[in-house]
């Protein structure tokens, strides 16, 4: 699933390519990925309208447009191409945006498990889907005492807590592993056990990892085919996830595997005591 890096990355290429372009016409060919309103609403109400701004929150994509933001979540493997209006229709193009360029913005998704959302500007703090987010790992407001106070009362594992996307928003699987992992806290370790340097190290490494994912474009996905190619780079820095078997890069230690939280969690037991 796409986490906080490949969603910014898929935000910033698509900043380069569709911004201040109409959407003049809209496709919808499965329309369960259409959450709000109706799809036949969807398509009323999105036609005309610019792509003025591209934004991020969590794992959302916010699309601004004249009189609406348009919220999209990739989940497992929902990914967008640029393609000319000519191009033949991939079967797994379930929404495709024809821009007054003559291209077409085509969301493809083989799970079909990807959402949209279409809604007035000023109910976007409303949207259950926003107003449930935590905090953005970069927020002013994530510090030790923010996080001591939302795992005090937390009798699950670390790992299964600092998935939840109410307390610090936009970490997934992969960057939950390599954070713990830096900041020697054992994935089964009781979270409201944590202490304040546990805290302040889970926010620092937070923070470096992502911010170095970003810059490599993520480790997932691959958002577009050809000269507009972005392959995520960061899955050759991981320093535990995905490496079972092999040695720690610090202790030498063997890498194990095991599931938390029904999540499969690589570690070191000896630099993770």
């Amino acid at each position: 699933m796409p986490e906080l890096p490949e969603v910014e990355t898929v935000k910033n290429t698509l900043k380069r390519l569709v911004l201040n372009k109409k959407i003049i016409d809209v496709d919808v060919w499965y329309t369960k990925i259409i959450e709000f309103p109706s799809s036949t609403e969807f398509i009323k109400k999105i036609k005309g309208q610019t792509i003025n701004d591209i934004k991020r929150r969590g794992k959302w994509l916010v699309f601004e447009l004249d009189d609406y933001f348009m919220l999209s979540h990739l989940r497992m493997e929902g990914k967008y191409f640029i393609k000319s209006a000519q191009d033949e229709l991939n079967k797994h193009e379930h929404v495709v945006f024809k821009l007054d360029s003559g291209e077409e913005l085509r969301y493809r998704d083989t799970r079909k498990f990807g959402r949209m959302l279409l809604i007035d500007k000023d109910e976007l703090t409303d949207v259950k889907q926003i107003k449930e987010l935590g905090l953005e790992p970069w927020d002013e407001a994530l510090t030790s005492s923010y996080l001591l106070e939302k795992y005090k009362n937390k009798r699950l594992p670390i790992k299964t807590v600092i998935l939840d996307q109410s307390i610090i928003t936009g970490i997934g699987n992969i960057y939950a592993d390599e954070i713990l992992f830096l900041s020697r806290i054992n994935p089964l370790k009781v979270t409201s056990k944590l202490t304040e340097s546990d805290c302040a190290n889970i926010i620092k490494y937070t923070k470096e990892v992502l911010e170095q994912a970003i810059e490599l474009g993520g480790t997932t996905i691959r958002t577009y085919e050809s000269s507009e190619g972005v392959h995520g780079r960061f899955q050759n820095n991981l320093l535990v996830h995905n490496h079972v078997g092999e040695k720690c890069p610090n202790c030498q230690n063997i890498i194990e595997k095991i599931v938390v939280g029904g999540r499969g969690t690589y570690y070191c037991k000896v630099c993770q005591k």
